[in-house]
């Protein structure tokens, strides 16, 4: 299992506890230092059945700075897909690649489902 974060991520640093403190091992990545390629990103929203707006970090810094906000609506999926792959601090994080699932973001219901 693959466990994309921002180390510096508090949501991160709590999903990371969360995940060690059951015992669950994974491979952990750097979303800065090794961002996503833009041909897994495209695979793991297809695998997650999510909507392509949840693989961004509406929250952060570089999100409003850019506006995406306003431009990701009538921007082509395959534009928003290279957006995602030229930055990891536009990607929402952490992110959860299983052999049969994605997870998006910490949420400890979704974790203790998908996990336990």
């Amino acid at each position: 299992m693959l466990f994309v974060e921002y180390p510096k991520c508090s949501t991160c640093k709590k999903a990371k506890k969360w995940l060690d403190d059951h015992g669950i091992s994974y491979e952990d990545r750097h979303i800065v230092e090794e961002n996503p390629k833009k041909e897994e990103l495209m695979e793991w929203q297809g695998r997650s059945g999510l909507p392509l707006k949840r693989f961004f970090n509406t929250s952060g810094m570089k999100y409003r700075e850019l506006g995406l906000s306003a431009k990701l609506k009538d921007m082509p999926e395959e534009d928003q897909f290279e957006l995602l792959a030229s930055d990891g601090m536009l990607v929402k994080r952490p992110i959860i690649v299983a052999e049969d699932f994605i997870l998006v973001g910490f949420r400890e219901a979704e974790w203790e489902d998908r996990l336990l």
